[in-house]
This record gives C-alpha cells, structure tokens and sequence, in this order.
C-alpha cells in the first residue's frame, strides 16, 4: 500500500479526500498546514504528497520547503488548486518535476489517478 500525506487546510475536505483515497487503495496521513511538512513526510514515510491549501500561496511554500529538501527533491506531489493558471505559471516558472495540478472542483479518483500516474513513473 502506496503512503500518501495529505496536507489540507480544510478538516472536512481533508475526511472526504482522505476517504477516497484510501478506497484507491492509498495509506494516507492527513495534517493541517505545517510548517514542518519534511519532517511529516519522513515521520510517515511518505511516498507523495498532496496539497490542498485553500490560498495558493501555503500550497507553493510547502512545495518550495520540500524541493528545497535534496531528499526530497524527486518525491511526487499533487497540488489541488482552486487558481489553477497561477499555480501552472508558478510551477513552470520553477520547472517543477514529479507534480500534477488538478484544479477545483475536483473528485478523489482524480487525485488517485494522478497519484498513481506520478507513483508509477518514480524511479
């Protein structure tokens, strides 16, 4: 089973998503936002992450604190924007690798498929 940290802002949307993503067949660890979001990833062994920040901005400064991270650097994450074509600008500005964007309204079979796509191709 594939270990998933799902750092969302929203309780109940972080229940809902982390729901189905465990009927995708994820182990998931949910937390609010946090600043210690590598220490997270290392404490839960984490595979990916995903991120749903209801301001763009505290999704982009988890993904910065964790590409900044050399061990970190290749891990997968997902980002649920509700600005996608700022949070597309700010990734390509960056030339992020191993990242989907999956822009709201969004389902959990969207998340797990991305998921699985970013899973799959890890090296």
């Amino acid at each position: 089973m594939r270990r998933i940290l799902l750092i969302d802002d929203t309780p109940e949307i972080a229940q809902l998503l982390s729901f189905a993503l465990r009927d995708h067949g994820f182990e998931v660890f949910a937390s609010g936002f946090t600043d210690s979001v590598n220490g997270l990833i290392a404490d839960e062994r984490a595979e990916a992450l995903v991120l749903d920040c209801s301001v763009y901005n505290m999704s982009e400064s988890l993904f910065d604190t964790v590409r900044n991270d050399p061990a970190l650097a290749e891990l997968p994450v997902v980002i649920i924007s509700d600005t996608p074509e700022e949070a597309d600008e700010s990734l390509r500005a960056r030339d992020a690798k191993k990242v989907m964007l999956i822009p709201k309204p969004f389902t959990g079979s969207q998340v797990a498929r991305a998921l699985t796509e970013l899973l799959g191709s890890r090296g």
